[in-house]
């Protein structure tokens, strides 16, 4: 015997027999016909339990609870086969029959009827030389409806090649063509429900959600996706529980604490009908309103879910569905059931007495309880599952897997005008044919499979809103098209959406509010990404975004503003004349102008008189002209830094300050060979006569002029915006360009200063009528103390300060030479004019008296 068919070759009376191990199975639909095609649906959703103890032979399983749905689903193939049976155009003289079974939701007994499809029931006989090997009973299955069984039986019959056809199992994992190599199907892959159920999710800026699957195939690999494509959308799971229908009242209990218990507010349930119905019970028991759902088309726009629904717990509720479909003759078909008790039926006699809550039988009937069933109740009188035509999509999918079949057979026996009956058929052409179909229903739907054996992805969003008068309208809200690019597969309609507890106001469902302008996120330690905290960005940094996860840097000329939301341009800094610290230095650079021109004139004025020919009146005047020059090179200071300006106003400094000292330097010397000449014998005096003295202020003028010239040469200062030294301001100020420039020019102002200040001081204890040195001394102490003063003080003061430190060490300076030389002469020149006397510049003048 060939292995696979699961049978046993034995010997009875001399006569080889091939027979099934186990009891054989008769399927509870059937009708002959030219080619037979398979069908298995849980006609029955549960199976009675029983204690086995393996004394005897275990009876076989006895179902329970018929299942309108799937009966729903049989017929609509049944529908399928009798309209191409009376097609003109299909499989012309070739009769569709079909074997359905039962497999009551049960796996192993949906891979046992599969076997019995694929082999038959009967018994061979053969001679000793032949094999126990025939051809598959049927040539294509339909069915299952879940994706768990389905698994199992494409795994049995995938190595014969038999077409396995499913109306609605969706799970992801059967698209793996090396695991289950036969089997295909008329809705889409759970793959693109599962990602299209995360961009819904996302788009409605839902981050942080619960989510429930069923503990099978279905719920599990979808879930799976899910999360998967959520965490690329940024959206975080508080919790994601399993649930069974046979799970013990304990476990559902648990989910129901961990549902009460979290914090989010939107859950997602990728669940099968049966799981939901269980769920609902529970979730009404404990009175749990107020939570979003998000649901799979495995509940969604099931309305015996819906009408379960009595405590409004899945009002709002909103999801994906297969696009709705309209099968003409469909509906009277399956009304009209009478035509499957031609055979005295018992499916149908269950069906008949479970759709009218009677019984046939009058001695099964308890007392007073039930009625008795005619047979001629009028079915268009009842409401229940059964007359409810909502799931014609999942009707319209078997009907285009039946019709997808007949295509390929029409196209493998040559049909034209007649069949090729006599040809043989093989599954495995079968299955390579209907994988290559593509045409179009009488309702014009377009059926094709891609080389997963999927069909095209496409959902539409419905939004379950409760009318008045308490039944849920499932309202088509938008429409999901994985064939379109990225950006496009998800639309939402203008339509006006109920959300739970019959709020208009999209529900919130984040761990942590969204973090708003001029703040970053910062995650909580050993929580999800979706949960942080919102810091507000640091100076100089801002975010124009919510939720940013950075806050940016500002470029160099800006700054952020308060709010941390935008950068503003960073105020420009500069000593200038507006401010007050401007101004005053302004106002005493003037003033020293003044005064030092105010000395000139007064000068001139007495020019001829002794104590201004005594003290040199052209190194005088020539004094005052240097004095005037250093106030005024202090302007040059304030004002907003250019690249002339700042040449200007160290060289003018350097050169101004140079011919000051230089002419004191000079007068100094003048005093010192004066008292030298009044010495018997000297002839000092003419080797520094006029001539060598204005030699000397100009050589010395010279060398600061030199030093000037290379450092504008090699390196000059120029002007640049410091953005180190604040951080919220631009500081323009000069920069030295050659530091050892800068010094140098100092230096030699030092240099020469210290070299006069030394003079000076040596001449100091000449007779008091030559009183020159002695304010000299002073005048160069001044000096000396505020440029020694200056160094420091100009390195650490900040912006504008350091500018403001340098004008002031200029302007003291100069008030100091100017004070200390000049206005004791003014003194006696408009005060004491009795004192300006030759005889008293000569030491001869009156004696003073008490």
């Amino acid at each position: 015997c060939h292995p696979l068919l699961l049978v046993v070759c034995f010997s009875q009376a001399d006569e080889p027999v091939c027979r099934h191990r186990g009891d054989s199975e008769n399927p509870q639909l059937s009708k002959n016909g030219d080619i037979i095609l398979g069908g298995i649906f849980s006609l029955h959703s549960s199976w009675k339990t029983r204690q086995e103890r393996y004394m005897h032979k275990p009876l076989p399983l006895q179902c329970t609870s018929l299942n309108f749905r799937d009966f729903q689903f049989a017929q609509a193939m049944l529908f399928a086969i009798e309209e191409i049976n009376n097609s003109t155009d299909l499989l012309p003289g070739v009769s569709l029959g079909y074997k359905i079974y039962d497999s009551c939701g049960s796996i192993p007994r949906g891979v046992k009827v599969a076997l019995a499809l694929a082999n038959g029931n009967e018994e061979v006989f053969v001679s000793s030389e032949e094999q126990c090997i025939q051809r598959a009973q049927v040539q294509t299955i339909m069915g299952e409806t879940s994706s768990s069984p389905c698994m199992a039986i494409a795994t049995v019959i995938g190595p014969f090649h038999l077409p396995l056809i499913s109306h609605f199992a969706t799970c992801a994992c059967l698209s793996d063509k090396v695991k289950y190599p036969s089997f295909l199907r008329t809705i889409p892959s759970d793959y693109y429900q599962s990602r299209a159920l995360a961009q819904l999710v996302r788009y409605f800026g839902w981050t942080w959600v619960g989510a429930v699957r069923t503990n099978d195939d279905y719920g599990n690999n979808g879930m799976a996706t899910f999360i998967e494509t959520a965490e690329q959308l940024g959206i975080c799971l508080e919790y994601s529980v399993a649930v069974f229908r046979t799970d013990p009242p304990e476990k559902i209990r648990q989910i129901i604490d961990i549902i009460r218990d979290s914090t989010s507010k939107v859950i997602v349930a990728f669940v099968s009908h049966m799981d939901m119905d269980v769920l609902i019970h529970q979730l009404s028991y404990h009175n749990m309103t107020g939570y979003q759902w998000v649901g799979s088309e495995g509940w969604i726009f099931d309305s015996k879910t819906a009408a379960m629904d009595t405590h409004h717990i899945l009002d709002g509720a909103i999801g994906l569905s297969i696009p709705e479909a309209y099968v003409s003759g469909m509906k009277e078909f399956m009304l009209d059931v009478k035509p499957l008790n031609s055979s005295g039926n018992e499916l149908f006699t269950e069906f008949w007495e479970g759709l009218f809550n009677c019984k046939f039988n009058q001695s099964n009937l308890s007392v007073g309880n039930e009625k008795v069933c005619t047979g001629d109740e009028d079915i268009t009188e009842i409401h229940n599952s059964f007359t409810d035509m909502s799931l014609m999509p999942i009707f319209n999918n078997v009907y285009k897997g039946v019709y997808a079949v007949a295509h390929a057979l029409h196209n493998i026996l040559g049909c034209n005008e007649t069949c090729d009956s006599k040809r043989p058929l093989d599954p495995l052409r079968i299955l390579q044919q209907i994988r290559q179909i593509n045409f179009k229903t009488k309702e014009g739907d377009e059926v094709y499979f891609n080389e997963n054996g999927d069909p095209a992805a496409k959902y539409e969003i419905i939004n379950w809103q409760p009318t008045q008068n308490g039944i849920v309208d499932f309202v088509t809200v938008g429409l999901y098209d994985a064939s379109l690019l990225a950006d496009r597969q998800l639309i939402l309609e203008n339509k006006t959406l109920i959300w739970a507890q019959n709020s208009m106001q999209v529900p919130l469902s984040v761990c942590s509010e969204e973090c708003p302008l001029g703040t970053r996120k910062v995650l909580q330690k050993g929580k999800p990404v979706c949960c942080y905290d919102c810091i507000r960005c640091a100076e100089g940094e801002f975010s124009n975004i919510t939720d940013s996860i950075t806050c940016e840097r500002c470029p160099s000329e800006f700054w952020s503003n308060e709010k941390r939301d935008a950068c503003v341009k960073k105020e420009t800094e500069f000593l200038s004349y507006e401010e007050i610290m401007g101004s005053l230095l302004t106002g005493a650079s003037l003033f020293g102008t003044c005064m030092t021109c105010l000395v000139a004139c007064i000068f001139f004025r007495y020019r001829k008189t002794p104590i201004v020919r005594a003290n040199n009146a052209e190194l005088s005047f020539l004094l005052l002209f240097s004095l005037t020059l250093c106030f005024l090179c202090s302007l040059t200071f304030i004002g907003q830094p250019s690249q002339w300006s700042c040449m200007l106003r160290h060289t003018a400094f350097g050169i101004t300050f140079v011919l000051c000292i230089s002419c004191v330097l000079g007068k100094t010397i003048v005093v010192l060979m004066a008292f030298r000449a009044t010495l018997p014998g000297s002839n000092v005096m003419k080797w520094f006569g006029p001539v060598q003295q204005r030699l000397s202020v100009v050589g010395f003028t010279l060398i600061q002029v030199l030093i000037c010239i290379l450092w504008l040469t090699i390196s000059p200062p120029f002007a640049f915006k410091n953005f180190k030294q604040f951080n919220n301001k631009i500081i323009i100020e000069c920069a030295l360009g050659s530091a050892i420039g800068f010094w140098a020019v100092l230096g030699y102002i030092g240099l020469l200063a210290l070299l006069c200040f030394v003079l000076a001081f040596l001449a100091r204890k000449l007779p008091d009528n030559f009183n020159e040195a002695k304010f000299i001394t002073f005048s160069m102490l001044i000096f000396c103390a505020v440029w020694i003063t200056f160094i420091p003080a100009y390195v650490s003061s900040p912006g504008k300060f350091s500018v403001a430190v340098e004008i002031f060490a200029i302007l003291a300076s100069s008030f100091g030479l100017l004070i200390c030389i000049f206005v004791p002469k003014c003194y006696i020149i408009l005060l004491k004019p009795e004192r300006n006397t030759k005889k008293n510049m000569m030491g001869k003048g009156p004696t003073k008296t008490t």
